[in-house]
């Protein structure tokens, strides 16, 4: 049995590695981090161009109608870039929108979407990070939302935003176009500044409810979750490339640093941990489309652990690097930074290991 890529996800790999080491090296990324909206339109149309905004819409309209897997592939390259843009919120309302019934409004949106032409980002989580939609308090009502969303990625942005919320029914999905009255959007300066996100009030905003919205929002939960967790994988490996590099050039004492036992025993280890944590993501795309009974527990573990990789891989290259890992000049605090903003959004990772523990029936 072949548990490996095919080769149209090789391909779809190296192409998106190569655009992104020509189009968007650091100071790219820098450029994007020191505008005012963090967003670059024209690496965004690129990515459009190579069809990376339309990689789970259906051909029929106007997508590629792949897996989450090739979706993952995807994030895992920008991770490993540390991408600037709004690919992780247009993705997840991109699923959310795929999963419902809502066909009037897929017809309206996804093929924009696909061609890059609109944007689409979510609206789950709210005050003390909390992402459980059994505990939302946005509430939905014939007069329109009301509520506090207050880590919405590219909010302002934004052509539409999928606000989850909970009516007589339940916990579900509201489309909520650009320019509603009863919304209100502020920026927010969060860590990483390669992904921003805004406090979205809705005050009695008109919005129109995605049929099928209940199980949607699970579904695109899960796939932030996996999402995310591609992400970690590319920019830890990202940090453990720069800093095997780096210990091989910097020399102390005559030589190399990466000579010395503690520095190659700690890249051992970090190498050991992430290579194994790859199959986590692979598997965790997998079941969401192909074992959909399996897809939520496994979605929980691979946010949880690879997350939490990506967190220590960030700071034992930091150290690793000596003084000069803790500068804004050096290039590595942009991974750290991405890190701790893939450790929170969607829950930490204690949150997802309890889900885990629960789906499990433990």
């Amino acid at each position: 049995m072949n548990f490996g890529l095919t080769e149209e996800q090789v391909l779809l790999k190296q192409s998106l590695h190569r655009f992104l080491e020509e189009k968007c090296p650091a100071t790219r990324v820098r450029a994007a981090i020191d505008s005012e909206d963090g967003h670059d339109a024209a690496l965004w149309l690129g990515l459009a161009d190579l069809g990376v905004t339309g990689l789970s819409i259906p051909a029929s309209h106007g997508g590629s109608g792949l897996e989450l897997l090739d979706v993952a592939l995807a994030a895992e390259e920008l991770g490993y870039a540390a991408a600037p843009g709004p690919f992780l919120g247009n993705a997840m309302a991109t699923v959310a929108l795929v999963e419902s019934s809502a066909e009037e409004e897929k017809a309206r949106w996804l093929a924009r979407v696909a061609g890059g032409e609109a944007l689409l980002t979510i609206a789950y989580g709210e005050d003390e990070s909390q992402w459980d939609p059994a505990r939302m308090t946005t509430k939905a009502a014939d007069a329109g939302i009301t509520g506090v969303k207050p880590l919405v990625p590219y909010a302002k942005e934004a052509d539409a935003i999928i606000v989850a919320a909970t009516d007589r029914e339940g916990p579900g999905l509201w489309l909520v176009e650009r320019g509603a009255p009863g919304v209100g959007i502020t920026a927010l300066k969060g860590v990483d500044q390669t992904r921003r996100l805004a406090a979205v009030e809705l005050r009695g905003a008109p919005a129109r409810k995605l049929s099928g919205g209940s199980a949607a929002l699970r579904r695109s939960l899960d796939a932030g979750a996996i999402l995310v967790a591609a992400d970690a994988f590319g920019g830890a490996k990202r940090c453990l490339d720069m800093t095997v590099r780096y210990v091989l050039e910097r020399q102390q004492f005559g030589q190399a640093i990466g000579a010395f036992q503690a520095v190659k025993h700690q890249l051992a280890n970090l190498a050991c941990d992430l290579e194994p944590a790859l199959s986590l993501y692979w598997y965790a795309a997998h079941a969401f489309d192909r074992i959909r009974g399996e897809s939520e527990r496994h979605a929980a573990l691979a946010k949880a652990h690879l997350t939490d990789l990506f967190d220590r891989a960030a700071r034992d290259s930091t150290e690793l690097h000596g003084g000069i890992g803790f500068t804004w000049e050096y290039d590595l605090q942009l991974w750290f930074r991405r890190a701790i903003f893939d450790r929170s959004f969607l829950g930490e990772a204690s949150f997802h290991r309890a889900r885990a523990a629960d789906l499990a029936g433990w």
